[in-house]
């Protein structure tokens, strides 16, 4: 498929990752629609991508509130050809902490928007890529969710996101196999250290310290270096069914 001619949805995608995927989807020809809770900085970002792009205020880990926003995204863009999961939270803390055991709550609710959110967006975009008319391969469209190099090497105080991060990357097999039919493929990307915009707001020194972590490059990620990735698995119909690290050959240590 071209990117030039992408339809695209991209959840968390009013900053980070998503915007930036949003950015080369633009600047490829393409039309993006934004699905993010923040809804001020949502239209800011849509309004700067132009009249190809458009916002909508999406509760990933809300069926209903996704499947609205799905529905709205593939009337704007006449259908769905790309969804792109970036949508995610880390709330680090530790099982056994300070002030006691950790609340389930608070692990459901990392679970509920990196994973059961990552589903909800995933099978709610496949329904609409079915009805694309196939290209010459027979495909119809591509899904990408967002995973974590967490999912490998969770650190101390990371169990509810590694957990989650892991869950994204064992779903991602399964939904490959059975969406294969429709002609849809289903990806996954595990970035490492990015510099995201919780990481921008670290003093510039933890930002150096953090990036002298990587072998190679030794530096944090950048944003569009994640959208080169997604562009790449767009274009090439061979590749399904896979997790790709993005991090530089980092592997996490404990702590």
């Amino acid at each position: 498929m071209e990117l030039a001619s992408a339809n695209a949805v991209v959840s968390g995608g009013a900053s980070g990752l998503g915007l930036a995927t949003a950015e080369h989807v633009i600047a490829a020809g393409g039309k993006v629609v934004l699905l993010d809770i923040n809804e001020a900085q949502g239209n800011k970002s849509a309004d700067a991508l132009g009249d190809r792009a458009s916002f909508v205020r999406t509760d990933v880990s809300d069926e209903a509130s996704v499947k609205q926003a799905m529905n709205a995204a593939a009337e704007f863009m006449g259908g769905i050809t790309l969804a792109v999961n970036c949508a995610g939270i880390l709330l680090p803390a530790r099982a056994l902490g300070r002030d006691g055991p950790l609340p389930a709550e608070s692990f459901t609710r990392t679970v509920m928007i990196n994973l059961v959110g990552s589903f909800i967006l995933a099978k709610e975009a496949a329904n609409i890529m079915q009805r694309n008319e196939p290209t010459a391969d027979g495909e119809r469209g591509l899904i990408v969710n967002t995973a974590s190099v967490a999912a490998f090497e969770g650190q101390i105080g990371q169990a509810a996101y590694a957990a989650s991060k892991g869950g994204v990357v064992s779903m991602m097999l399964p939904l490959a196999r059975e969406l294969a039919r429709f002609g849809i493929r289903v990806n996954t990307i595990a970035p490492g250290i990015f510099l995201t915009p919780m990481m921008a707001g670290l003093p510039p020194e933890v930002q150096q310290s953090l990036g002298a972590q990587v072998p190679f490059p030794p530096r944090m990620g950048r944003p569009d270096e994640y959208a080169d990735l997604v562009a790449a698995i767009y274009g090439n119909t061979m590749l399904n069914g896979e997790t790709i690290r993005l991090d530089g050959a980092i592997r996490m240590q404990a702590k």
